[in-house]
């Protein structure tokens, strides 16, 4: 997997994409505790109102965003959102009312809208090698783990020393970092658009109709659907389960996200040989086999175990969730890579990373308002049932023999030619 560290062009944006991540690690710790700082026992509605503004910024304006700078140079598009992600990170030690923590987030969350689709579309111009650009899909699922894993240690360690206020500090410097190491790069050159400008319109939309119009990327909406389910109840309630129904002491709630994150890079690390033997479909659909499975069994566990136990199963099937989450996500840009042009790229990548986004909005609340009514293992239920219908989609919407799927290089209504080749045989 390293081996494509050895690619000078790859090598800088990983490092850019790994220092900002833990700075945005740190930034959730130290925001969490502004927010108790400035609120108190309201702590939670502030972060949670946070979050939904987070997911809102996603959902809603990455594809406008996208759409206008669809035709500007990547490098000062990555900067700059950079740049302003490292303002507003800087702005956060002088706030004083809850509501200026809303607005910065929307602006530091909507300049990551426009950071991460453009900064994921770029790498299958630099990586064109199919073997190449799966290992660099499993480290970038690989990195993702281990920052959950990390930030908080770190977190935990710097806040020994320093105040949290100087937690920001460090999320500034991942930023600058970022975008230093993307002004140091040499990136391919865009191909010029083809065709004459369309409306903002038809630009921002035009991702979203590739997908409908394409089978394997309807499958890979039904699919985000399926790793919204368990994401939602491991982040929203574990800290419930763990704390009030299993009466364990806090370090035992970083145990159990640590086996969901284990899960997750177990199957990252694997990731690029058993794509290579397999392919996408049989990997994606096994996790979309292997959640809703697991699910069932957490929602027995919750409604059956005994006051106190159930301790061992959660954690196996934390784990079992977090391998699930990795077969979907590992591969899912390999999907978006093979469904669009160079010219179509940007938007279809940007699609994704609104469409998936817009699962969690639904998945978050259903996990948290019902848990709260109803009880754990309700809450399970719910998104036992949401991970089954997603499921049901993805199976439906990716048949075994699919028939050729065009996508044309103008952002025209029909999607560019696509080959039906099984994606192991073209790298052997």
């Amino acid at each position: 997997m390293l081996t494509v560290l050895r690619d000078s062009t790859y090598r800088r944006l990983f490092a850019a994409q790994v220092v900002a991540l833990l700075g945005t690690g740190l930034l959730t710790v130290a925001l969490g505790l502004l927010a108790f700082d400035l609120e108190g026992s309201n702590a939670g509605a502030v972060m949670g109102t946070a979050l939904l503004i987070k997911m809102l910024a996603y959902v809603a304006f990455a594809p406008v965003v996208n759409a206008l700078v669809a035709r500007l140079p990547k490098k000062p598009v990555l900067i700059g959102a950079d740049l302003v992600r490292a303002g507003m990170a800087l702005c956060l030690p002088f706030i004083t009312e809850a509501w200026q923590i809303y607005v910065v987030v929307f602006l530091l969350q909507s300049a990551s809208a426009t950071f991460t689709p453009a900064f994921q579309s770029l790498i299958p111009s630099v990586l064109k090698d199919e073997r190449d650009y799966t290992r660099a899909l499993s480290l970038s699922r690989l990195a993702y783990d281990m920052e959950a894993l990390v930030s908080p240690a770190a977190a935990a360690l710097l806040l020994t020393v320093v105040s949290y206020n100087n937690l920001f500090l460090g999320t500034v410097f991942g930023f600058v970092f970022s975008a230093i190491m993307v002004a140091l790069t040499v990136l391919p050159q865009a191909m010029a658009p083809a065709g004459p400008v369309t409306s903002l319109w038809h630009r921002t939309t035009l991702g979203a109709r590739i997908f409908w119009r394409t089978s394997r990327l309807r499958s890979l909406l039904a699919l985000n659907v399926v790793v919204a389910a368990p994401t939602a109840l491991v982040l929203v309630n574990t800290v419930v389960y763990v704390r009030d129904m299993l009466h364990r002491p806090d370090a035992d709630l970083a145990l159990a996200l640590a086996c969901f994150g284990v899960g997750s890079m177990v199957v990252a690390l694997s990731a690029p040989a058993v794509l290579e033997r397999f392919g996408d479909r049989a990997l994606m659909l096994t996790g979309a086999v292997v959640i809703p499975v697991a699910l069932c069994g957490a929602t027995a566990t919750m409604f059956l175990a005994p006051p106190g136990a159930g301790w061992w199963w959660l954690l196996g099937l934390w784990f079992l969730l977090g391998a699930g989450n990795s077969t979907i996500l590992t591969p899912s840009a390999r999907l978006l890579r093979d469904a669009s042009t160079e010219e179509t790229r940007p938007y279809v990548f940007t699609a994704q990373f609104s469409l998936s986004h817009a699962c969690y909005i639904v998945a978050y609340p259903l996990s948290g308002w019902i848990g709260a009514a109803a009880g754990l293992g309700w809450a399970a239920l719910a998104v036992t049932i949401l991970a089954i219908l997603g499921s049901a989609g993805a199976f439906l919407s990716w048949p075994r023999r699919s028939s050729p799927e065009a996508v044309r290089p103008e952002t025209e209504e029909q999607p560019v030619e696509q080959s039906t080749e099984h994606p192991a045989s073209r790298v052997r």
